[in-house]
């Protein structure tokens, strides 16, 4: 695929009902949040730039390190400008508390929604409510920045 967001965004979106599973990567088989996100990269550059090693659902907290924000810097592009304005396409990373690190991301797959694997229910389209926008940490894309 080359850089489109259309082809993109349809391509997320046809991961939804994708089963919860934490640490896989695969459509229809399973992911977490940071599986969905990994297979959407597959899928655009053909191989991932590095495999993630096990971590434990609560890694964040056991870590204290911000290594999905770090990875974000490192693999994606950065979105500058406003965090509570993210776009279509766009990948958005959360921090549940100010002082925490990153635990959670999702694409943006439209002005309002955002589609992310959702522990216990699997890959779904959520709407990008206030609770959601106010934890924005970051907003990032997969295809080079003009």
């Amino acid at each position: 695929m080359q850089q489109n967001p259309q082809a993109l965004l349809r391509e997320a979106h046809s991961w939804i009902g994708t089963p919860y599973q934490h640490q896989a990567s695969r459509k229809g088989a399973g992911c977490d949040c940071l599986g969905f996100i990994r297979g959407l990269y597959r899928l655009l550059h053909g191989s991932e730039p590095a495999v993630p090693a096990d971590y434990a659902p609560e890694w964040a907290e056991l870590k204290g390190e911000d290594l999905l924000l770090k990875a974000a810097h490192r693999y994606l592009h950065e979105v500058k400008g406003p965090l509570h304005q993210p776009k279509p396409a766009e990948v958005i990373v959360f921090r549940w508390a100010p002082q925490s690190p990153c635990k959670h991301l999702g694409l943006m797959s439209s002005k309002d929604h955002f589609l992310h694997a959702y522990e216990a229910v699997g890959v779904v389209e959520s709407p990008l409510v206030p609770m959601w926008r106010n934890k924005i940490a970051g907003r990032f894309s997969f295809f080079p920045i003009d």
